[in-house]
């Protein structure tokens, strides 16, 4: 029986531009460092007035954002997002799941949630197997 080949998430994280907005200084120092040092491009803001410079400034495959923003709302970022970078995968990470935030961000085109808190590698790992399903041409939704 042939082994399969373990997948390196950062494989596929090094071949894409990937933005986060989050107010939380240690989450941006924490994913900005995993990403750096595993020589993946990410882009960090605090804020979703912050984030919405940044895809203007450029193009992104990834987009993350925080629920709870200082300002706009990260839902709220995350539709504007999906005009301008329609093709985007968008993660949700809050600290504040319930019901009717859930249908809400379903109903916006949302890939994907992560709880916080979160370990860095279990965010990796999913973002890599949205990427690989999108380029299957499936869908990026995990939920």
């Amino acid at each position: 029986m042939a082994k399969e080949k373990k997948m390196n998430p950062f494989n596929e994280l090094r071949q894409v531009k990937t933005l986060l907005v989050d107010d939380d200084e240690f989450i941006r120092n924490s994913l900005e460092l995993a990403f750096k040092t595993k020589g993946c491009p990410l882009q960090v803001a605090q804020s979703a007035e912050e984030g919405l410079q940044a895809i203007k400034a450029q193009h992104f495959d990834i987009i993350i954002s925080d629920l709870r923003l200082p300002g706009m709302n990260g839902l709220d970022f995350l539709k504007l997002t999906s005009v301008t970078h329609p093709d985007a995968i968008r993660f949700l990470i809050t600290a504040y799941r319930d019901d009717h935030m859930l249908s809400k961000a379903i109903r916006s085109g949302i890939d994907q949630f992560i709880d916080k808190p979160f370990a860095v590698n279990v965010l990796i790992n999913l973002l890599a197997v949205a990427l690989k399903r999108q380029a299957k041409g499936g869908p990026t939704a995990l939920n």
